[in-house]
């Protein structure tokens, strides 16, 4: 477990402990706190905070929401002054609002109203204030045709009565309504078409709804409809959403459509896509020729990605390659040409074509990339793995000033009284105020404190900016904790450590208390029942689902449960397929290319999920092996499920931005060789 500095310590507790003398009452402190917000979230006494303690306004908060509808307008106006510019008033004006709506206690509506709501039955009921305040002016107009534009489906009830003014008052002209039955229809929501084309004069409204049926379904009349922009557009989405559920009904009407209604390329190839995209995905006997049937104009990268695996699967090796190159045809596979998967491949299938020498030049160029096909590209050059770590030097004082910013120090104490939600928006907006180099020692914060996710959410791609160099943070990126027990249960069970760690960073991020909507648990992610029979395997006492949130137990369950995949599946890169898709899909793949090498076998997975799954899991078990030892088992042993004495080290290939590191990548937690297993 990594463990801050004494200053951090020290400096956290002062924030958070105004009259705490020692370190212990650390954890008295946090009993207290707890103990006062689960005392207001049931509405029982206890549940106040001092005025000074960092939670006070949080344990307010979870008081006061429980009488929402009854509390006076006053005392709610009180308390978003009171914590004015903290999140917890964000949070309760957002529900008192609600609140207040549902009382139409429009003035006291007005008052709490904020400009930076982005909910739309709120912008909505904030016209009903205004309009019932008597503020229905050419801002209330515009605001209100805003909302209108902006929805391609559904409006919220609280919608109906403004707009039903707005129109009322003329300020739905057919413009609009067409805008937003146009809209409506590239959703597919042909009950918003009929909706929207209300108050249509009666001849286009007769048409609106001849649009809107045939999205709903295709039908003959559109053969007579005005040969005009608007009905291709509508056409065009209306078989596009028949070839996504009947390709093949959507391949015999489409011809007679376009014709009569004169489609060109990028209108035929809406439904052609569509049709192409739901049978490739299968993999369906049909589907080469629907993926050539599609114009150029309508390929995307995710069609260039199924037209090669369409191919790969089928073992025409020659046309993947074709579709590879076809890429540059097209502005995005351009792009994706460039990316590691692309150049790799391209090589493979030149080398397996005989052109040695071409391969290796785009070998070498995926190489340079620390991603799963940079590693397998290496591999098949002999070249050492790309990897251009970066560590900040953080200077003490600053981190400390960090530690002591009011957001931070809620978002950490929220944290470790396991509300998330509410740790979140006090972390967001912190991250708002602060600089890069800010947000980075936030990161690093978080993680003495447990918070391990947020060198995942925390940097590279953060409140909408992309910040690349942010990436080779390989140390907060990739936090490692519960290493002896990871190292223990590996050995037992005679698999790679840093597979272990690899599967607890995509499942989880180091959260024990991680939970999915399938009821998947802790760490390692396992299910109940799962978790259950395992143990009962292991000789285990079952304690019940909760157990699977202690850290220890669930890296014991988990890893065994690997051990089992890899005994049943014979490789890793199938134990981990099967892992995330379970055992159905996984039978469905190899029954289907059951002879394929490993690399093809992964690329050519249908479920988008699993195939990504499974690389990165197989990536992150390298960037563990740096963390963990400092050099690396190589990718290609590690497909097959071997575990061998061979170790590969790290470069660092290109001039990085910032400053470089050493060309040779030192360790970053140097340590024994993981166990051994016999080669397969």
């Amino acid at each position: 477990m990594r463990i801050s500095p004494p200053s951090i310590v020290a400096a956290l507790l002062i924030a958070l402990l105004p009259t705490a003398c020692h370190a212990q009452n650390d954890t008295a402190s946090l009993s207290r706190a707890r103990a006062a917000l689960d005392a207001a979230e049931r509405g029982e006494d206890g549940s106040t905070l001092p005025a000074d303690h960092p939670l006070a306004g949080w344990a307010e908060y979870a008081a006061l929401r429980r009488s929402f509808d009854t509390l006076p307008a006053a005392s709610g106006q009180a308390f978003l002054n009171r914590h004015r510019g903290e999140p917890v008033a964000e949070v309760f004006r957002e529900q008192w609002l609600a609140a207040l709506a549902r009382r139409e206690d429009w003035p006291a509506f007005r008052s709490a109203w904020s400009t930076s709501i982005k909910s739309a039955a709120l912008r909505c009921s904030e016209l009903n204030a205004r309009q019932a305040l008597g503020a229905t002016d050419a801002d209330w107009t515009a605001d209100a045709q805003a909302l209108w534009r902006g929805a391609a489906k559904s409006l919220p009830n609280e919608c109906d009565a403004p707009m039903a003014i707005l129109a009322a008052n003329g300020g739905l002209p057919p413009t609009l309504r067409w805008e937003r039955i146009e809209k409506a229809a590239a959703e597919w929501q042909p009950g918003v078409m009929r909706a929207a084309a209300r108050g249509l004069p009666a001849e286009e409204f007769a048409l609106a709804n001849d649009y809107a049926a045939f999205v709903e379904s295709p039908h003959d009349r559109a053969l007579n409809w005005p040969k005009t922009l608007r009905s291709r557009l509508i056409a065009s989405h209306g078989l596009a959403k028949l070839a996504k559920a009947q390709p093949s009904s959507a391949d015999t009407r489409l011809p007679k459509f376009a014709e009569a209604l004169g489609m060109n390329d990028a209108e035929r190839g809406r439904a052609l896509y569509q049709a192409a995209l739901w049978t490739v995905a299968s993999y369906e006997p049909e589907s080469a020729r629907r993926l050539n049937a599609v114009p150029d104009v309508a390929y995307d990268e995710k069609l260039h990605e199924w037209r090669v695996r369409e191919a790969m699967a089928r073992s025409d090796w020659r046309a993947a390659l074709a579709a590879i190159r076809k890429m540059g045809d097209t502005e995005p596979g351009r792009k994706m040409r460039r990316d590691s998967r692309w150049r790799y491949f391209e090589a493979r299938l030149l080398e397996m074509a005989g052109d040695k020498t071409n391969a290796d030049i785009l070998y070498r160029d995926a190489a340079n990339k620390p991603e799963f096909h940079g590693f397998l590209a290496a591999d098949r050059i002999g070249a050492p793995y790309a990897l251009c770590p970066w560590t900040p030097k953080t200077d003490a004082a600053a981190k400390a000033a960090i530690a002591r910013d009011p957001g931070m120090v809620r978002a950490m104490l929220l944290y470790r009284l396991e509300r998330g939600g509410w740790a979140e928006r006090e972390w967001s907006d912190a991250l708002a105020r602060f600089t890069p180099e800010q947000r980075r020692i936030a990161v690093d914060i978080a993680q003495d404190n447990g918070w391990f996710d947020r060198g995942v959410f925390g940097l590279v791609n953060v409140g909408g900016k992309s910040y690349p160099e942010e990436s080779r943070l390989y140390a907060l990126r990739f936090p490692l904790h519960h290493d002896t027990v990871i190292r223990r249960e590996a050995a037992k069970h005679n698999i790679d450590p840093t597979w272990v760690a690899a599967e607890i960073r995509a499942e989880s991020v180091f959260n024990p208390r991680a939970r999915s909507h399938a009821d998947a648990r802790g760490l390692m992610q396992v299910l109940p029942s799962t978790g259950a029979g395992i143990a009962r395997r292991l000789g285990l006492p079952w304690r019940g689902g909760d157990s699977l949130y202690e850290p220890e137990f669930n890296i014991q369950l988990g890893t065994a449960y690997l051990r089992e995949l890899e005994d049943k599946y014979g490789y890793t890169y199938v134990a981990i397929a099967a892992y995330n898709a379970g055992p159905a899909p996984v039978a469905r793949w190899q029954s289907q290319r059951p002879d394929m090498d490993a690399d093809f076998w992964i690329e050519t997975i249908s479920y988008k999920e699993t195939r990504d799954y499974v690389a990165r899991i197989l990536a992150f078990s390298v960037i563990y092996d740096w963390r963990l030892n400092g050099r690396a088992m190589p990718i290609t042993d590690r497909l097959a499920g071997r575990i061998v004495d061979t170790r590969k080290s790290f470069v660092c290939p290109l001039p990085p931005e910032p400053p470089a590191p050493p060309a040779a990548v030192p360790a970053a937690k140097p340590a024994p060789a993981p166990a051994r297993k016999p080669q397969r």
